[in-house]
Formats: C-alpha cells, sequence, structure tokens
C-alpha cells in the first residue's frame, strides 16, 4: 500500500514511458542506420570497396582521410551512448546473464568494428569488406535483440502491474 500512497508507482510508470519512449526513438534510428548503409553500399564486397576506394564506373572518389575522421569523431561518441544505455537498459530485464553479457558484448563489438573496418578497406585492403558487411549484420541484429529484449521486459512489467492493482 505505500507503493501507492508515496506515488513511486506514478514515477516508476513515468519511467517506463520514457524509456519506452527512448526505444520508439531508437528504432527509428535502427531504420535509417540499414537505410543510409544500404543507400551507400550493400552486402557485397565490391559495393563497399566502390564505397570506400571510389569507383571509375560510377564517377566517385575514395573517401578522404579528413571526411573519415570527421565520421568516425561523431559516430563513436554517438554510438557509444546508445549501446552504453541499451546495454544498461538490458541490465534489468530477466534474461540470463549469459544472454546480457552475449548481447552486450556484441553490440559494443560490432559498432567499434563497424567503425574501424570502413578505415581496413580504405587504408589496409579491400577484403577488409567482408568485416564491415558482417560487423554491420552484426550490430543491427544485437540493437535489434537489445531493443524486443528491454521493450519485451517493460511491457511484462507493465502487464504484471496492471494484474496487481486488479487484484
Amino acid at each position: 500500500m505505500r507503493y501507492f500512497v508515496s506515488g513511486e508507482h506514478q514515477r516508476k510508470m513515468l519511467l517506463n514511458a520514457v524509456v519506452l519512449m527512448f526505444l520508439g526513438y531508437t528504432i527509428l534510428f535502427w531504420i535509417s542506420n540499414g537505410l543510409m548503409y544500404f543507400h551507400r553500399m550493400g552486402l557485397t564486397a565490391d559495393s563497399v570497396t566502390s564505397y570506400y576506394l571510389g569507383s571509375e564506373d560510377l564517377f566517385t572518389e575514395p573517401k578522404s582521410y579528413g571526411a573519415m575522421l570527421e565520421v568516425t569523431h561523431f559516430h563513436l561518441f554517438a554510438m557509444g551512448i546508445l549501446v552504453v544505455t541499451l546495454a544498461h537498459l538490458a541490465l534489468f530485464t530477466p534474461l540470463s546473464v549469459r544472454l546480457k553479457v552475449m548481447l552486450v558484448v556484441s553490440s559494443y563489438l560490432s559498432a567499434v568494428g563497424d567503425e574501424l573496418s570502413g578505415w581496413l578497406v580504405r587504408f589496409v585492403h579491400p577484403l577488409f569488406a567482408y568485416v564491415k558487411i558482417a560487423a554491420f549484420l552484426m550490430l543491427e541484429t544485437s540493437l535489434a535483440a537489445l531493443i524486443i529484449a528491454v521493450s519485451a521486459a517493460l511491457l511484462q512489467e507493465r502487464l504484471r502491474s496492471r494484474q496487481s492493482t486488479r487484484s
């Protein structure tokens, strides 16, 4: 009863609403991330190498060091904040510790791999295009899994709290 008298349930409902809105925003990011990737390149090594190394057929120049540095600078910060937020939220889900660790580690590794692999394609060897493709797919998959896990946990909690107030 104290839970309801103190207003704690209202704060929890508001917090859950904020987290759900954040997850909705993250879903929009997830979609736009995929759309941007496929706008620039595909799931073939040739499309990735053409994007980073340029293409005579498409009349495109190789990506410059400065342009890549600028994108990397922003992406490292933004993806770091996104992944740490989703990872933090995932800690409160009823998933097993092992699954939580796998999701968190895969999201961090794939985010770093996605960023680093472009540099490797551009300045080391075109075969790193396969790493770029794998990192992108792993990033999108791990982010989707984190979003789904946190959303499901929040929705289950909401259903439990509604059932307990009816009892």
